[in-house]
């Protein structure tokens, strides 16, 4: 291997975590850390600081994708979520702190632009100074300060709560499937928080499961999302759905699948104990990196 392959592969992990924490998908990911390597052997200079290079050309890279018109319109739907992730089995590792790769931090991320998004990632997780970010964003300290700040804001209140163990967090997805699976409500209404939230993510287009079909918008009330989940569960008797612990995104989640197929991803975020949000994300197209049941 040579010495730039081999500078290249050392960042590889940082790299890829920093375009799917942007991005929300694996394989758009993957496509501008391939774009980076294109363009990694063919600068003319030598660089003085090879890590602040690739992470600048990442970053580059995925402003210009998030600015595409196919981007727009697949981050306009409010039932968007990204593609859940083994961070292992992705090549991206164990990040730097896992709740900056959770589920539910990069849904937060989504409701930035991609301005403040860029700002927050480069300067809060890559320590990048505002000087640097600038050059990147083609903005002066100033504003670059100001994006960070709207940024924080944005996040700030929700990540404060969105702590809790490793251990509390499987105890408490552990009895939401065992309240599911058992058709148990008072079990889920007493789990979920009174203002939970559940996204449930089809893909693009009409999508439907039996009689089901794409949401389409969060769903916000413990009520109407145990029954929600109510319906999906108890339409179809026959239907042989079995659920299998993963670590997705650095959490435990669980997936579900049907005929050895996994039909749909389910991660939560706790606060207090309660369930605050339910992310479904059941597009086939986001599901390619979960494997099969065996």
């Amino acid at each position: 291997m040579t010495d730039d392959a081999a500078m290249f592969e050392s960042n590889r992990p940082a790299l890829l975590a920093l375009a799917y924490r942007m991005l929300g998908e694996v394989a758009r990911a993957e496509d501008v850390i391939q774009e980076a390597w294109v363009r990694w052997q063919q600068r003319k200079t030598e660089v003085d600081e090879p890590k602040a290079f690739l992470i600048t050309t990442v970053a580059r890279l995925c402003l210009d994708e998030l600015g595409s018109a196919r981007a727009r319109r697949e981050e306009s739907r409010s039932d968007r979520l990204p593609e859940p992730v083994d961070l292992d089995e992705a090549g991206i590792g164990r990040v730097e702190m896992l709740d900056q790769i959770s589920m539910a931090f990069l849904v937060l991320l989504q409701r930035l632009t991609p301005a403040e998004r860029a700002v927050l990632l480069l300067h809060d997780v890559f320590d990048m100074s505002h000087a640097e970010i600038g050059s990147i964003l083609k903005k002066n300290d100033a504003a670059c300060r100001q994006l960070l700040k709207r940024a924080r804001e944005n996040v700030a209140t929700e990540r404060r709560v969105l702590r809790t163990s490793p251990e509390e967090h499987r105890r408490i997805l552990t009895r939401f499937i065992e309240a599911i699976t058992g058709g148990d409500q008072s079990s889920l209404l007493e789990m979920l928080a009174e203002d939970a939230v559940l996204i449930a993510d089809g893909g693009p287009g009409e999508r439907r499961y039996g009689r089901l079909r794409n949401i389409g918008r969060p769903v916000v009330g413990a009520r109407r999302i145990a029954a929600l989940i109510e319906a999906f569960t108890r339409q179809d008797p026959s239907a042989r759905l079995e659920f299998r612990e993963r670590m997705l995104n650095g959490e435990p989640a669980m997936v579900v699948f049907l005929g050895g197929r996994a039909l749909a991803a389910m991660l939560v975020s706790v606060a207090d104990r309660k369930i605050r949000h339910v992310f479904f994300q059941g597009d086939p197209e986001r599901l390619r990196h979960i494997g099969p049941l065996n």
